[in-house]
């Protein structure tokens, strides 16, 4: 039960990533340090005071070029890999007595690949902002991802059955979205 749990806890947090890099490692270092979420032999470094102020700036740093418009899409660009990282080492930073083979491929596949996909949605929320009003409306969609970011990486912690079922819930809504996009745009071309 406690390993579904951490799976649980890494796959919110590392869905985080995807939306804000250095947001979940704040958050994990905090709740570390207060005593509230352990972390896996090798990562104890998350918690520590310096690691902690390393993981402000660059939160604070990351969330206001996130409202400059253009520079959130130059963000976006080198998002993705770096998302996937975050998420395979918040995946098994919280992934605890179990093999370090099973512990890294959980990591990798769960943590990496919700990373990946919730960065691949926040890169098309800000091509399209940026399509459709030319980056002003950008700020709106930063705000929202920030806002966003920090309530699902306390939620991971806290109540992480709910933040996975609130991650799956928009990854399908969005999912739907695209798809019903694409069949317009399908049956307008058809049509001229």
């Amino acid at each position: 039960m406690e390993l579904a749990l951490n799976i649980l806890i890494g796959v919110g947090l590392a869905a985080t990533c995807g939306f804000r890099v250095f947001v979940p490692l704040l958050v994990m270092g905090v709740a570390n340090k207060v005593g509230y979420l352990e972390l896996s032999e090798g990562f104890s470094w998350i918690g520590s005071y310096p690691a902690m102020i390393i993981f402000c700036i660059a939160t604070i740093v990351e969330i206001i070029a996130y409202f400059i418009p253009y520079v959130d899409n130059l963000l976006n660009a080198i998002s993705i890999p770096i998302s996937a990282v975050a998420g395979i080492v918040v995946t098994a930073a919280v992934i605890t007595d179990i093999s370090p083979i099973l512990q890294w491929t959980l990591a990798i596949i769960a943590g990496g690949g919700v990373a990946s996909v919730t960065s691949l949605i926040s890169n098309g929320a800000h091509t399209t902002s940026t399509v459709f009003s030319g980056g002003i409306a950008n700020p709106v969609v930063s705000a929202g991802e920030t806002v966003v970011s920090v309530i699902m990486a306390v939620l991971s912690i806290l109540v992480p059955i709910v933040a996975v079922l609130f991650i799956v819930m928009v990854i399908i809504l969005v999912s739907r979205k695209v798809r019903r996009f694409k069949e317009s745009r399908f049956k307008q071309r058809h049509m001229d």
